[in-house]
């Protein structure tokens, strides 16, 4: 095993590449209707007690539930997707067992973002769309186009051609300044019951999650906010009215596919850089690095006799990746210790452009 001077060189391979790090998590369970596997979650602080005269944590500036769902609810769509699916051979009706098509619709949510009609929701919830209609509060239905999606964040846009007066943008905020404990609410269509709202806190922050095309999906924030199938795509907002993620996904711990109190949302600082590159180019481009590591502890550092007691260690490399360009290695020895599988032989990462890496979404991100 190696811990060559890789500072300068992981700095490399972030601008030698092209998202997500290829890292596998358990993916939640996606609410536009697609299965999913359980992710863990770790367990956050009691939430402090709520105010009694504004909604929690308030401010100055804090709405009300009912201030936020007035401003907000014009601007939340219900999105209709048709799809045309495959199903299996009946043998009876069917004994040749020749295929047969069928169309399937599928319930989902979404918002608007500007006057131009854009419109933004998850990837998969329009995934495989013959066509995508938008109903508004005042139950007009229009058909929408798909401007761009983006599997690896799980965002779609859409666009509708209406009159710029009866649209209703939503204002974005900064999810970079969200707390844990900050009141949050939800509107959304959950089992196509019409801009439902339902309120909670930030429960956590710097959650990952796993997006439709298995890579990672960073930053994500954790809320109790009660949302359900139907809700995916719709806007999580903060006291102060403005956006702050799109539910993306729950975690049902496996006993029932309704919500348990721990759901996701993609933070809004991303669905914002990877909206604008789908509306100026109809797609995104990610860095990818290329590599699955392991993040080295100081006691994984003393059972290995890793030359570093923090940093990554490389278990595989992508070829053709940024990675395998720099030279990069991953590992050929595969050990288990304690029912965990670790792969050695390969290369440590310490660093990339002069800052010191000790997990894999903070490689990514640099």
């Amino acid at each position: 095993m190696e811990g060559r001077g890789l500072v300068t060189r992981a700095a490399g391979l972030v601008t030698a590449a092209v998202a997500g790090g290829g890292i596998a998590l358990g993916g939640a369970a996606l609410l536009g209707g697609i299965g999913g596997n359980s992710s863990t979650v770790r367990e956050v602080e009691a939430t402090p007690p709520a105010e009694s005269a504004a909604f929690a944590g308030s401010t100055s500036k804090a709405l009300s539930i009912h201030e936020i769902y007035q401003r907000s609810a014009p601007g939340v769509v219900q999105v209709t997707t048709t799809s045309i699916v495959q199903t299996a051979p009946d043998p009876f009706s069917n004994p040749f067992g020749v295929p047969q098509q069928q169309e399937t619709q599928a319930l989902g949510s979404g918002f608007v973002v500007d006057k131009a009609g854009h419109l933004v929701t998850n990837y998969h919830v329009v995934q495989n769309a013959r066509s995508v209609e938008v109903s508004f509060s005042n139950n007009e239905s229009m058909k929408a186009t798909i401007v761009g999606s983006d599997p690896s964040t799980d965002i779609a846009v859409l666009q509708v051609r209406a009159p710029s007066r009866a649209l209703t943008p939503l204002p974005l905020g900064n999810s970079d300044s969200v707390g844990v404990g900050d009141s949050v609410v939800a509107i959304g269509n959950p089992f196509g019951l019409d801009r439902s709202a339902t309120s909670g806190i930030v429960s956590a922050l710097q959650r990952q999650i796993q997006a439709p095309n298995r890579f990672s999906i960073d930053h994500v924030i954790q809320t109790d906010a009660a949302i359900n199938h139907g809700n995916s795509g719709g806007p999580l907002i903060n006291a102060e009215g403005s956006v702050i993620g799109v539910n993306a996904q729950i975690q049902t711990g496996g006993t029932t596919d309704g919500n348990v109190g721990v759901g996701f949302a993609i933070p809004i600082n991303t669905v914002k850089a990877v909206a604008a590159q789908l509306i100026k180019h109809g797609r995104v481009e990610h860095a990818f690095i290329g590599v699955t590591a392991h993040a080295i502890t100081p006691e994984l550092a003393r059972l290995f006799r890793l030359p570093v007691a923090h940093g990554l260690l490389v278990e595989k490399v992508e070829p053709g990746s940024g990675a395998a360009t720099a030279g990069v290695r991953g590992g050929k020895t595969t050990v288990v210790v304690a029912g965990e599988s670790y792969i050695l032989g390969g290369d440590v990462l310490i660093g990339a452009d002069g800052v010191a890496v000790s997990s894999t979404s903070r490689l990514r991100t640099l």
